[in-house]
């Protein structure tokens, strides 16, 4: 079997120089972010771009989000950036912020998925953010990059999950480590007038609204905005494990290992059938046969960095089920939350 070639910029001083040259030439890129790995191609060429869609199977019309060194960068894509877009880049960038707005004609139409609107974010990761310069110095103003998985899986955070998604020589990887945020960006929708929050990430809506300098609404899940532009990772199922998904609060979890347990104790299990992901209902159960018991760490920023991960691992040991306990209501889980429930819904 093939495997894709990873490049530690820390100790092959090459590496950023020879990745660059690669999407120069219309080649694909793995590469770290603090949020999670993408898998990049410049922006610019739509024949790169179509290779992204081609290797993660995902469709063509669900746009891409184009990372950029700096904002004034974000220029050569964007028709206007409009007042609120400017805040929020001039607050949150580098960082996890996606900003929608309204796409310059004739540039970059593949990526975002024939609309007029585009996403774009400049990344804080130092090897993202070296990638881009010495792309941008070989005439490649921008990546388009979503997360480096087969379409609808669970997003990378480590250059091992890229390399497991993905069994060819012909893609480079370059590793930064583990991702630190370990969600996607927030996505905020500047082209419409009032800005919409389309998906939520490690920033709150009230730190986005605080820099936005006005109220920023929220196309939920469960009430979509009908006039929202499509946007990256905002499809009702997505981030799924093979394993299925379930999502209940503490007590119900509870309940159901009590009705599992005994079924699960008739006969041999060399395979756990069942994974349980819990802040407490871990402490409620020992080992028990057929079931293994992961903690969710309690505090929502640490949740989001293990999340990804977590749901990978848990997955790795064959099993059928991952029941989750369903994070708080709290603003600060609303990234959390909202990657549990689409992976449910898948």
């Amino acid at each position: 079997m093939s495997h894709p070639t990873r490049l530690d910029p820390a100790t092959q001083p090459d590496a950023i120089r020879r990745a660059a040259q690669r999407l120069a030439d219309g080649q694909l890129v793995a590469l770290p972010t603090e949020t999670v790995y993408g898998l990049g191609a410049r922006a610019d060429d739509d024949a790169a771009v179509a290779r992204i869609f081609a290797a993660k199977g995902r469709p063509s019309d669900h746009p891409l989000i184009v990372h950029v060194a700096d904002a004034q960068v974000a220029e050569a894509f964007a028709a206007e950036l409009p007042p609120v877009a400017r805040r929020l880049m001039a607050r949150f960038w580098p960082g996890p912020l996606t900003v929608i707005v309204p796409r310059r004609e004739g540039m970059a139409k593949a990526a975002a998925g024939g609309q007029d609107t585009i996403g774009l974010r400049c990344p804080d990761h130092p090897v993202a953010l070296a990638l881009l310069r010495e792309a941008l110095a070989l005439g490649v103003p921008g990546v388009a990059a979503p997360s480096a998985n087969r379409f609808g899986r669970v997003s990378p955070t480590r250059a091992d999950h890229v390399e497991s998604e993905f069994a060819s020589d012909d893609l480079l990887v370059l590793d930064g480590g583990p991702c630190e945020v370990g969600i996607e960006s927030a996505i905020v929708d500047c082209s419409r007038g009032q800005p919409v929050l389309l998906r939520p990430g490690r920033l709150t809506r009230e730190e986005l609204a605080e820099a936005a300098g006005e109220p920023i609404a929220w196309s939920r899940p469960e009430a979509p905005d009908p006039d929202a532009p499509r946007a990256s990772g905002t499809l009702m199922a997505h981030y799924a494990p093979r394993a299925k998904v379930h999502l209940m609060d503490g007590s119900a979890l509870v309940r159901a290992l009590d009705d599992l347990i005994p079924v699960l104790m008739v006969g041999p299990h060399t395979v756990p059938r069942v994974a349980v992901y819990s802040r407490t209902a871990w402490a409620h159960r020992g080992g028990q046969p057929g079931v293994v018991f992961k903690v969710m760490p309690v505090q929502p920023v640490s949740a989001a960095h293990d999340l990804f991960a977590d749901l990978r691992d848990m997955d790795a040991l064959g099993v059928e089920q991952i029941w989750v306990e369903a994070p708080p209501a709290d603003a600060a889980w609303d990234g959390v939350r909202d990657r549990l429930g689409r992976a449910a819904a898948a």
